[in-house]
C-alpha cells in the first residue's frame, strides 16, 4: 500500500501494533479519545518480548506485522511498542510512504519535554529501549539542554502481566529500581519520569506512590492518542460522528448538536495462544476479551 494520504477513505480502521499485550494500554487511551474510530490490534505474541532482541531483529518483525494490518486495509499505523518505535520507524515509513505513521516514543518525549520546566528527565523502559537511547535523542532534540538519566525496568514487565500492580513486592521492585535513578538526580530529583514501556502504566499507581513529591508520571498510551487523535484531524481523515474538539470530520464538518457518535469495532489478532492473549489482555484494555474474538496469524 503505497498510495497517498488524500487518497485513504476515512471509514478505514487504525491499525495498532504490540510485540504482545502491552500496547493494548495504547489501544485504550485511542478508543478513549476516539471513540468513533475502529481499530485493528495485532499482538505479536510468539516472538514477545521485543526488548531482548536485537534492533535488526525488531525492526524485521515490525515489518511483517505492518504488512497484515496493511494487506486488511488501514489508514494510520500506530506502533504501540517503545522497542520497536525506537528501531524499526525509518523501515516502517519506507516501506508505507504514503500510510501515517507513529510510535510512541516522539509523543512521550514531546509531553516530558513540557513538564519538565528544568529539563530533567527520568525514563524507564525495557533494556532494548534505554539501550537505543531514543527517548534521550528525542527529547534531546527538543531540549538540548535537558539532563536525562534512565533505567531498565524489565521485571516491571512480568508483574504488569500477571496482574501484580500492588503490594509488598511490587512496592519493593520499584524502589529497587527507583530509589537509585531518582538518586542520580541532585537536589530535588528529576521533573517527571516517563514510562517508557506500554506495560508500565497499570503499574502507576505503585510507582507513583515511590516517587519523590512533585515527579510527575508521562503516559506514552495517553500522549500517543492525542497525537493521533490530533494527525488525524490534520489530515482529514477522522471518521464522520469523531467527537474530537473543534477537528471536523473527514466529512469536513462536525456532528450536529444532539448527534450520538458512532461507536467504533475492534478487531484483535495475535500470533500465538488466542486464550492467553485474551486473559492476559484483560489487565491492560480494562475490559474483558473473549478468546474467540482473538484470531490467531501467521507471519
Amino acid at each position: 500500500m503505497t498510495a497517498e494520504t488524500s487518497a485513504l477513505p476515512a471509514n478505514l480502521p487504525i491499525g495498532v501494533f504490540d510485540s504482545g499485550v502491552g500496547g493494548l494500554t495504547v489501544l485504550r487511551a485511542l478508543r478513549q479519545a476516539l471513540p468513533a474510530e475502529d481499530f485493528l490490534y495485532l499482538g505479536d505474541t510468539a516472538r514477545l518480548p521485543y526488548g531482548t532482541k536485537s534492533g535488526s531483529t525488531v525492526a524485521r518483525y515490525a515489518l511483517q506485522t505492518t504488512r497484515v494490518l496493511v494487506d486488511i486495509g488501514v489508514k494510520m499505523l500506530v506502533v504501540a511498542c517503545n522497542t520497536a518505535s525506537s528501531v524499526a520507524m525509518p523501515g516502517l515509513c519506507a516501506a508505507y510512504p504514503g500510510l501515517p505513521c507513529t510510535g510512541v516514543i516522539e509523543p512521550g518525549a514531546a509531553a516530558a519535554c513540557g513538564c519538565a520546566p528544568r529539563g530533567r528527565i527520568a525514563v524507564i523502559a525495557t533494556g532494548g529501549t534505554v539501550r537505543g537511547a531514543a527517548y534521550q535523542g528525542a527529547i534531546l532534540r527538543r531540549r538540548p539542554e535537558a539532563t536525562i538519566c534512565s533505567r531498565p525496568a524489565q521485571l516491571f514487565v512480568s508483574l504488569a502481566e500477571e496482574g501484580w500492580t500492588d503490594g509488598q513486592i511490587v512496592t519493593d521492585i520499584a524502589r529497587r529500581y527507583l530509589d537509585p535513578l531518582m538518586a542520580e538526580f541532585p537536589e530535588g530529583g528529576p521533573d517527571c519520569l516517563v514510562l517508557g514501556c506500554t506495560h508500565f502504566p497499570v503499574l502507576a499507581r505503585a510507582i507513583q506512590a515511590v516517587l519523590p513529591e512533585g515527579v510527575r508520571l508521562i503516559d506514552s498510551a495517553e500522549t500517543t492518542a492525542r497525537w493521533v487523535a490530533e494527525e488525524l484531524a490534520a489530515r482529514g481523515l477522522l471518521r464522520p460522528g469523531s467527537d474530537l474538539p473543534g477537528a471536523a470530520g473527514a466529512a469536513g464538518a462536525t456532528p450536529g448538536p444532539g448527534t450520538v457518535p458512532t461507536k467504533g469495532t475492534v478487531r484483535f489478532f495475535a500470533t500465538d495462544d488466542p486464550e492467553r492473549f485474551a486473559k492476559v489482555g484483560e489487565i491492560f484494555l480494562g475490559e474483558s476479551i473473549r478468546p474467540a474474538d482473538v484470531s490467531l496469524v501467521d507471519l
